[in-house]
């Protein structure tokens, strides 16, 4: 694109402001869904201790690599097709898509649950615990529902919509898994009772995935589906191997104390130090959820002025929200800790620090492996995945015996911020920019002063829970003052506007869309 027409501002400000709309209803249900996973993470290890919450930990990492094995990565070609079809106004290929995403996915993910449940005891024994047997069987028995679920909520995205996503995904799933593993533990149920928690949550989910993604087909004008395997299949096992290294990336480091004999204490500690830094980023995935169908759909017009800035804004997005909470990790890593699962939690501390530090060099660059994808980089940031993965194995390799859980820590965050920067860089060579704004200066400026209101609370007030309190509310203060008065860019003070307006806007960028499909015209 080599330069703008007069109506290019306002296209770019329409689309920045349908991201904002959608990210925000993502922003707040992931809210509320990590918070329900916190919570679950607390009711365990306040009801059965850090021993069963490491049993729990290890086999959820075996149900998440599986889960990304089954999907083959249908997720991201789901949703980048569907947008793809959607604005070249073929009815037809999007109905073909997304009955082959569904059909392959449910059916490995049928193949692969039938292993699992047959291998969970030699399996529980590779990872010296012969008890994590029946939680494996019934992981296996989830695995079908946990990938028709997001296989489903990853083609509703491509409508560019996130209300399924949000509220199936992100709210009606770990809010029922909260609720029914309170009601199991309470019964007495224990850890078994635990996952049979999962499986209803993941079952009754998957069931609303498919009703919500069956209403949003049903808008389309009816058409034989026409098939079209070979771009998908191309798009999604280079999607694949991608997905499959990231969640890797993610969960390897708790599968390999396992295989190295830690105990399930100290997995379980590793466990809630990476959730309590998880909780800070967690907005990086609804804002890539908005991101990504917005990224696709203006990719595939050629419009890259709009792709760079949407790029831009999202990262600053990204990085503002999530200051904070990074700032809260940094200074009172302990006080967190404790919170959980008292004093025993404590010596984590370091481990939350290392772990907060790779996560802020991930915040920082933004959704840049989404634009690789969505834009059909898919084999470039395969290429990334593998390497990051690749690295973090070997440095665990190194590390883990030497250093246990803090080994494991420093390597997945050296592994993290190594593929990130990486990829700002191919990103560079691509779009032609980096994620740098006057916004994310602002926000690091807001962040350090925060640091330091944080420390001086922790220098002058006594006791944990009043240091935790009064330190949490001050950085809060703080940070928010100091934005403020360092003043919002364009982009916010539009966004702002944009989602505190009332009325449909949701309903009626659907119902563009669908007619958008009906007449052939790009939306």
């Amino acid at each position: 694109m080599t330069g703008r027409s007069p109506a290019a501002p306002e296209a770019g400000d329409q689309q920045v402001r349908g991201m904002a709309r959608g990210g925000v209803l993502n922003l707040a249900s992931a809210v509320l869904s990590q918070v329900a996973l916190f919570l679950v993470l607390l009711v365990l290890a306040r009801a059965l201790g850090l021993r069963e919450v490491g049993r729990y930990a290890q086999v959820y990492a075996v149900l998440s690599l599986l889960g990304l094995l089954s999907l083959s990565g249908f997720r991201a070609g789901l949703t980048r097709f569907v947008a793809v079809h959607l604005a070249d106004g073929e009815p037809a290929a999007l109905r073909g898509a997304i009955r082959l995403g569904l059909g392959i996915s449910a059916a490995a993910s049928t193949v692969l649950a039938v292993g699992l449940a047959v291998g969970a005891p030699w399996l529980a024994e590779a990872l010296h615990d012969p008890r994590l047997s029946t939680g494996l069987r019934l992981a296996a028995l989830c695995l079908p529902a946990t990938t028709i679920c997001e296989a489903a909520l990853a083609a509703t995205r491509g409508w560019r919509t996130q209300r399924a996503y949000a509220l199936v995904g992100q709210v009606y799933e770990p809010v029922a898994r909260l609720a029914l593993t309170a009601l199991a533990l309470a019964l007495g149920a224990g850890l078994t009772g635990a996952f049979w928690a999962l499986v209803v949550a993941s079952w009754s989910a998957a069931g609303l995935a498919l009703v919500a993604l069956a209403r949003m087909v049903r808008r389309v004008p009816a058409a034989r589906p026409a098939y079209r395997p070979g771009e998908l299949f191309r798009f999604s096992t280079v999607s694949w191997v991608s997905s499959l290294s990231s969640t890797g990336l993610i969960w390897v480091d708790a599968l390999l104390l396992g295989f190295f004999d830690y105990g399930a204490d100290a997995i379980g500690v590793y466990h809630v130090a990476t959730r309590l830094v998880t909780i800070a980023v967690f907005v990086l995935a609804p804002v890539n959820a908005s991101f990504g169908p917005h990224l696709a759909h203006l990719h595939h017009q050629g419009r890259l002025d709009e792709v760079r800035r949407i790029y831009r804004v999202a990262t600053g997005w990204v990085v503002r929200l999530s200051l904070p909470a990074f700032v809260a990790l940094l200074v009172f890593p302990e006080q967190l800790l404790r919170l959980v699962g008292g004093p025993g939690l404590a010596g984590g501390a370091a481990v939350t620090v290392v772990l907060a530090l790779g996560q802020l060099v991930n915040a920082a660059t933004g959704p840049c492996g989404t634009l690789l994808n969505m834009s059909g980089r898919v084999a470039v940031n395969m290429v990334d995945n593998l390497a990051a993965l690749l690295l973090n194995i070997l440095l665990n390799l190194w590390l883990i015996p030497a250093y246990g859980i803090l080994g494991a820590a420093v390597a997945w965050a050296v592994s993290l911020a190594a593929v990130n920067v990486a990829r700002v860089w191919q990103v560079r060579a691509q779009v032609h920019t980096v994620p740098v704004t006057a916004g994310m200066v602002k926000g690091l400026v807001a962040a350090l002063f925060a640091l330091g209101v944080g420390f001086g609370v922790r220098w002058l007030v006594e006791g944990w829970v009043a240091q935790l309190t009064v330190g949490l509310v001050a950085i809060v203060a703080a940070y928010l003052a100091a934005v403020l008065a360092l003043g919002l860019s364009r982009e916010d003070v539009m966004v702002l506007r944009s989602v505190t307006r009332r009325g449909g806007r949701q309903a009626g960028a659907d119902q563009s869309v669908g007619v958008a499909v009906g007449s052939g015209v790009r939306p």
